[in-house]
């Protein structure tokens, strides 16, 4: 693999660049470089089995300590999707001790089996008790008896549940594990994420009046309906899932089908990717003031706002540049020029570098007409022309707060998806050094998603909501972890925040900048650090959007090395 690596570095890059925009090819190298372990630091094939052999221990060690079960728990009855591999399914559920009259197998076609068949989920579980708790599997989904003990240990008073999955190999292996965020509604609409291994009590299905056919369709047609609805994430692989591609493409069907049903949103099937996308209703078109601050650094300034200028579909926007005492002439020309343009103008904003007292004195002078306000780093090229439609489309919902941009670093690796906490003892992006064209771990990366935060390096958010919470921190928080805190309370008002994968950019930071450890700025640095950590020590502990199993070391969404388990 190192020598094919090395080959590809030869190719001329007009070449390499037109054989980048080929996801499948992308895709296919990447997957390579990942089997190497020589690729973002990812693990071997070989060593992440390894890994995860070690993590069911861990696993099994921590389930043996939970409650015993509620005998009323035993009597859950099953409801199967469709037909495929169903012998595998029933045979796994006679292991676990189901009878045959608890089980409920919803499918179009006539089956031969000792079991309940009907055509729709409402039909079943119509005919089931309304105080039953049902357990919702995939045909081929399979479930050991141990598997199914802990499920139900594991199973509270939340309205549904749904569990972590894996696969069992040829060789009788656990592989593949799906270890999957606490609840996430944008990434179910985008995935449909939670596709098996679901808990509900039926009366919810009765008083909801179901029409999906899938259990990713149920479980994003429940939330559609009923927003306030109560969802417990169980961070344990207690599912084994199957290969059922009509299950996942049947799933991204329904829930765009509930969203035509329930909201004015737009969405369309990514069918390359395998995701849906969701364009939310723009009404009225609100002006966004976007905040640029900067020191001198025409170059940058220029490619920034020209590609905004020249690109940009969403028309009702005002820029606000920040001048921060630029000193060189060619700077102040070029933005005495820029200040003549009708959606530009030029401010200055004297003394030393405070990026959040600049971006909060931005907000304090956008248009009072302004309904949003975006934060833009000088150094943001617009790529996809419909980065603000998209934006501003989720900007707009009662319940989101922040949204952030796809960016890219100049050479096409991800520079942001979405912020982690707990990454490094702090926050982190998701995904970061990934190629543009890989989907990331689970589609992380190419499906818009809720995260606990965003980088400012290019966020939109409600002008209201700004000013509710009091803008950026500019006493504790002047320049590192500013954009983490200001998501993290804008998320405690009660919204959620959203990384839209749609609105792609250029971050033309550098990739090899590194941290600034002049005694001064690192003093800096580690005090805004130790202030992130007593603040939100809480989502430093458990981000709701990563997954607990899942490595802080590395921002490539691996599995955790043994020593980073807790006893």
């Amino acid at each position: 693999m190192l020598t094919v690596k090395g080959a590809v570095g030869l190719v001329p890059r007009a070449v390499r660049n037109k054989l980048k925009s080929n996801h499948k090819l992308t895709e296919f190298y990447s997957r390579s470089l990942q089997r190497s372990g020589l690729f973002y630091g990812f693990p071997s094939e070989k060593k992440r089995m390894a890994m995860y052999s070690a993590y069911l221990t861990h696993q099994n060690h921590r389930l043996q300590n939970l409650a015993s079960i509620d005998e009323g728990a035993r009597e859950t009855s099953v409801v199967i999707i469709g037909i495929q591999k169903l012998s595998l399914t029933l045979a796994s559920l006679n292991r676990v001790g189901i009878e045959n009259e608890r089980i409920f197998v919803v499918s179009e076609q006539d089956i031969e089996a000792s079991v309940h068949c009907f055509t729709t989920i409402s039909d079943a579980v119509n005919s089931i008790s309304p105080s039953c708790r049902l357990l919702f599997l995939n045909s081929g989904d399979t479930i050991a008896k141990d598997s199914f003990e802990l499920f139900l240990r594991c199973d509270s008073s939340a309205d549904l549940v749904y569990c972590d999955t894996d696969k069992v190999d040829v060789k009788a292996r656990r592989v593949s594990p799906h270890f999957l965020p606490d609840w996430n509604p944008d990434l179910q609409l985008s995935t449909g994420y939670v596709f098996t291994g679901v808990i509900c009590r039926a009366n919810l299905i009765h008083s909801n009046s179901i029409a999906s056919s899938s259990i990713a369709g149920l479980v994003a047609e429940l939330w559609v309906k009923q927003p306030q609805l109560s969802v417990e994430h169980i961070p344990y692989t207690l599912i084994h899932r199957s290969f059922n591609k009509t299950a996942i493409t049947n799933g991204l069907t329904d829930i765009r089908k509930v969203l035509e049903c329930a909201t004015h949103a737009i969405s369309s099937y990514n069918e390359e990717l395998v995701v849906n996308h969701v364009q939310w209703p723009i009404e009225s078109e609100p002006l966004v003031s976007l905040i640029i601050p900067t020191k001198n650094g025409k170059s940058l300034v220029k490619a920034c706002i020209e590609s905004i200028l020249e690109k940009t579909v969403y028309q009702n926007y005002e820029i606000l540049l920040i001048d921060n005492g630029s000193d060189e002439t060619e700077s102040l020309e070029y933005f005495a020029k820029l200040n003549k343009h009708p959606k530009v103008r030029v401010l200055s904003y004297p003394g030393e570098f405070n990026y959040s007292a600049i971006n909060n004195f931005g907000v304090q002078h956008a248009s009072k007409k302004s309904r949003l306000i975006g934060l833009i780093n000088n150094d943001i090229e617009v790529i996809n022309p419909y980065w603000l439609s998209s934006m501003v489309g989720h900007a707009l919902r009662d319940d989101v707060g922040c949204v952030g941009a796809k960016l890219l670093y100049s050479d096409g690796r991800i520079q942001h998806a979405g912020v982690v906490l707990g990454y490094g003892g702090g926050a982190g992006h998701a995904h970061k050094y990934f190629p543009r064209y890989h989907p990331g771990y689970m589609k992380r990366l190419i499906a818009t998603q809720n995260y606990s935060a965003v980088t400012a390096a290019c966020l939109l958010v409600k002008k209201s909501l700004f000013l509710d919470v009091g803008g950026l921190n500019d006493k504790d928080l002047t320049v590192a972890f500013n954009d983490v805190d200001f998501c993290l309370r804008i998320k405690e008002t009660g919204v959620r925040n959203v990384y839209c994968a749609e609105a792609e950019l250029y971050h033309h930071e550098s990739v090899s900048r590194g941290l600034d450890h002049a005694p001064e700025k690192a003093a800096r640095f580690n005090r805004e650090l130790e202030y992130l950590k007593k603040q939100w020590g809480k989502y430093i502990e458990h981000d709701p959007a990563y997954s607990p199993n899942l490595t802080l070391t590395r921002e490539n969404f691996s599995i955790k090395a043994k020593e980073e388990f807790s006893s």
